[in-house]
């Protein structure tokens, strides 16, 4: 396993991509976006993301579905790519991140231009999500959990949550199947799409809002990326409306500082209540 490097390493560097020819790409994972040995499923699809980019030679990811077959570990990966059809305004692009001749992740993505920042926005329903005022009460999520799980992802990012769905935390879970709260990449640099694409996941589960879990690996996914995001950290809120059969789904809503919509989320995860 890699050694983790002494200095802080910016979010473009730990999902950069390197060309290695015939619509290949190779990147590092990172050990420090790990938790408990696993790099986190919204940092892979991130990565992913850089590779369908730069295969479709687009400026930008605006969706993507992905399926997660088996948790890489950090180290060296390859990212194989197929354009399947690129139109006047949309790529879509196939990437396959695999590891040692075994594929991890699968996903389909597709590529085109987003509206800059300070764009004017559009049409929103009454009764969508808006996110809350910065509070001085948030609660930032430490590296290691509750149980005393390693997390050093979360040395890298800071998550602060809304104070009103920290209670798990405590030993008091609200029972609302929701958690919220604010993300800042490391050094405070900027978000762009395949930023978003990791902030759709980077919360905790909701459903430690209704009783403590254990591991929640995540089966299915799929993102859509509606804009680029002013300068500033990102609210995230996360709910689950059913957990049945060992799964619980999980949607997310992703708004910038300035309180637009940038990103929505939407993913079905495996679940193990002790």
């Amino acid at each position: 396993m890699t050694a983790a490097p002494p200095v802080q390493a910016s979010f473009a560097e730990v999902t950069a991509v390197r060309p290695a020819g015939d619509g290949c790409w190779q990147a590092g994972l990172d050990p420090r976006w790990t938790i408990a040995g696993r790099p986190n499923g919204g940092y892979l699809l991130a990565i992913m993301g850089r590779a369908a980019v730069a295969a479709s030679d687009r400026p930008h990811t605006l969706a993507a579905s992905v399926q997660y077959l088996r948790p890489p570990v950090p180290g060296p990966v390859e990212l194989r790519t197929e354009v399947l059809r690129s139109g006047r305004s949309a790529t879509h692009v196939r990437v396959q991140l695999s590891q040692d001749g075994d594929a991890c992740v699968e996903s389909l993505l597709v590529t085109g231009r987003l509206d800059e920042p300070g764009t004017p926005s559009g049409w929103n329903a009454p009764d969508a999500p808006v996110p809350p005022a910065p509070s001085r009460d948030a609660v930032r999520v430490p590296s290691v959990t509750p149980d005393g799980t390693s997390a050093p992802i979360m040395d890298e990012v800071t998550i602060a949550l809304d104070h009103d769905t920290v209670g798990f935390a405590t030993g008091a879970p609200s029972g609302r199947g929701a958690i919220a709260g604010r993300i800042t990449l490391p050094g405070g640099d900027p978000f762009d799409d395949c930023a978003l694409l990791f902030a759709v996941d980077a919360l905790p589960p909701a459903a430690l809002s209704i009783a403590p879990t254990g591991w929640v690996p995540t089966i299915s996914m799929n993102v859509y990326v509606r804009a680029l995001p002013a300068t500033g950290p990102v609210h995230v809120r996360c709910s689950s409306a059913v957990i049945d059969g060992g799964r619980v789904d999980e949607t997310c809503w992703i708004h910038d500082s300035s309180g637009r919509l940038v990103a929505q989320g939407s993913q079905l995860a495996g679940i193990r209540y002790p």
